[in-house]
């Protein structure tokens, strides 16, 4: 299921097995709401190197239902995507006003934009994860946004807790099954939250709530208080996260998995990550520019455009243009969680970070 590999100070190498293969942490999963990325189709992930992906248990059984993913043999045999795939449950979706509607002891009441609305409790979520067929499920947790009390974080973190335990209960062990903890940015709660969920022996444990409008050094902080209590032998996730510099800050804490819009969101709007440094391709200087993005770069588009090209595209706003922008952020983050693993096989993570961290800000 999980196991360590190499160690780097608290920085790891490791294997996670699934049903539908094995993959080296620590990785980045792009995200893949509804079977889809936006802009970007299974073979651009397969071609970006992207083993995993994540996509949303909610938003599936909306549209396109579970009787598609019964008929067709759960997510992958339908989006044609051989990789593994993690199913969030639901509970990121409570950040967004237009979608909740309540929450109670048992569950949370979420606006169906398209019919009537759904109670997304623990027994629904696994009857809906165990048809997608997911490799790994995200148990039910409880998610507010940054700045609550602590009063209401508490709440919150009952909820969670309730939710989770049963969802462990309900558990038939054919799907990884991985716990979150919560707590906002307090550091009582986030202790209470490492340690329950820890002791419920998930397949994996998942840090929560985090990486949502809060200062770098509060997240960092929350990080730090609850991987003490987090089982070293599971794999552990920090949820929501795709900046690199935090991504490779959490890595060094000893975190294995991230996942987050960031990179391609970023993308499409001509923001394209390298390892000499951000690239604003809206920027002037680029309009007859005729390298690539990066031109160390073996993806798609950066084998095959000049900035020039991608520039005039982008200005278009061209849905072809925002694919190629896209291929190329994906294909970074995983060249940039390859290059982490190496360095940690090598002894060299430290010095991997710092020469990063150096170049990776500055604005070109």
């Amino acid at each position: 299921m999980f196991s360590l590999v190499k160690e780097d100070g608290n920085a790891r190498v490791g294997i996670l097995k699934t049903a539908h293969g094995e993959v080296e942490t620590p990785f980045f999963m792009p995200v893949a709401t509804r079977g889809v990325g936006r802009f970007v189709s299974a073979e651009d992930y397969i071609q970006a190197k992207v083993k995993v992906i994540i996509a949303n248990a909610f938003f599936l059984s909306l549209t396109p239902g579970l009787e598609m993913f019964e008929k067709r043999g759960g997510i992958h045999k339908f989006m044609h995507y051989p990789g593994i795939i993690f199913t969030d449950c639901g509970g990121f979706q409570m950040l967004r006003e237009n979608l909740l509607l309540e929450t109670t002891n048992n569950g949370i009441l979420l606006k169906n934009p398209e019919g009537k609305d759904v109670f997304m409790r623990p027994e629904k979520l696994l009857e809906i994860s165990k048809k997608i067929n997911s490799d790994v499920i995200m148990a039910l947790d409880c998610v507010l946004p940054y700045g609550r009390s602590r009063e209401q974080y508490l709440e919150a973190l009952q909820k969670s807790h309730r939710w989770t335990k049963k969802c462990k209960d309900l558990h038939s062990g054919e799907q990884l099954l991985f716990g979150i903890t919560q707590g906002g940015t307090f550091e009582d709660l986030r202790e209470s939250s490492a340690k329950a969920i820890n002791a419920m022996d998930f397949d994996g444990n998942a840090i929560g709530g985090v990486g949502i409008g809060e200062p770098s050094e509060l997240l960092y902080k929350m990080v730090d208080i609850s991987i003490p209590h987090l089982n070293k032998n599971k794999p552990r996730y920090v949820m929501g996260l795709g900046k690199p510099e935090q991504i490779i800050e959490c890595v060094e804490r000893g975190i294995d998995i991230f996942d987050s819009i960031y990179p391609q969101k970023n993308a499409r709007h001509g923001m394209l990550f390298t390892f000499s440094g951000i690239i604003d391709l809206g920027k002037e200087i680029y309009k007859f520019d005729e390298l690539p993005i990066e031109q160390s770069c073996l993806c798609f588009t950066c084998q095959t455009f000049s900035r020039s090209y991608l520039r005039y595209l982008l200005k278009k706003d061209d849905a072809v243009g925002k694919r190629f922008l896209t291929i190329h952020n994906l294909f970074f983050m995983q060249e940039f969680m390859r290059k982490i693993r190496e360095s940690i096989r090598e002894g060299k993570f430290q010095e991997f970070k710092k020469e990063f961290l150096r170049k990776h800000k500055k604005m070109n």
